[in-house]
């Protein structure tokens, strides 16, 4: 299965939407809280080179956006392509 790590902070509504929609997918997830954690922050600003919103959304290692970004994928049937090629890559590397 795909790695899916999303940074977020709790008070973050498009961060709920976006966990919503992974959980409905019965997608696991890692959450990072950014909120208090400057480490983390800055983890997540370099990763994403400068963005400092969140939800900030990866699947296996690459970045695909935020919640806006998430849903355009679903919406156009290429969140489960993306999946599958993230899911493939994982095999490869076992």
């Amino acid at each position: 299965m795909a790695r899916i790590l999303l940074y977020t902070t709790p008070f973050c509504g498009h961060c709920r939407a976006a966990k919503t929609l992974l959980r409905r997918k019965a997608l696991d997830f890692e959450e990072i809280d950014v909120s208090f954690g400057v480490d983390k922050r800055a983890e997540m600003i370099r990763r994403t080179m400068g963005l400092r919103t969140v939800p900030q959304i990866f699947i296996h290692g690459r970045h695909v956006g935020g919640y806006h970004e998430l849903t355009a994928l679903e919406r156009e049937g290429r969140l489960e392509a993306l999946l599958a090629d993230a899911a493939e890559a994982i095999a490869e590397e076992t």
